[in-house]
């Protein structure tokens, strides 16, 4: 870690912006490795995720989200559909187009893993003491908001 958190005991060191990455880096990689349900990658688990919060979409909506090129969504949803977890559908609007939709069996897959993740977290907080564990609560919660809502402001300039 960065030499702030090396100051004398006396002194709240003070993290530099590198160690608050590597610390959410850290604490994403244990939670994330926490989930085996379905013996997913990242990229097939997220994929998923966002189909269940976001309900269908099209294949390219889904590679824009991820950041994955179109040939490599293909074949992920090509994978995830020959498991059963997701299905494609024709888009009502659009004839010619397709959905990708996530299977009942695929909603439990996320639900599993979702659940997975939250007890690692739980463990985590668990070893810290009540104003870290509300802290880091607190923190959180105020990221995932100021993340949503600059999801919802950058939706808002595409359309």
């Amino acid at each position: 870690m960065h030499n702030a958190l090396m100051e004398s005991p006396q002194e709240d060191p003070v993290p530099s912006p590198e160690d608050l990455i590597v610390a959410v880096e850290q604490m994403i990689r244990y939670v994330r490795q926490s989930a085996r349900t379905g013996g997913l990658s990242t990229a097939a688990s997220q994929t998923l995720a966002r189909l269940s919060r976001e309900g269908p979409r099209r294949l390219t909506e889904l590679a824009r989200g991820e950041g994955v090129s179109q040939p490599n969504m293909t074949q992920l949803v090509t994978r995830l559909e020959r498991a059963g977890l997701v299905r494609r559908t024709a888009d009502a609007s659009d004839g010619r187009g397709v959905l990708v939709a996530v299977t009942d069996a695929g909603l439990e897959v996320v639900a599993r893993r979702r659940a997975e993740r939250a007890l690692a977290l739980q463990g985590l907080m668990r070893d810290m003491t009540g104003p870290e564990q509300r802290a880091t609560t607190t923190a959180l919660l105020a990221m995932a908001r100021v993340i949503e809502n600059r999801q919802d402001t950058s939706e808002e300039h595409r359309t």
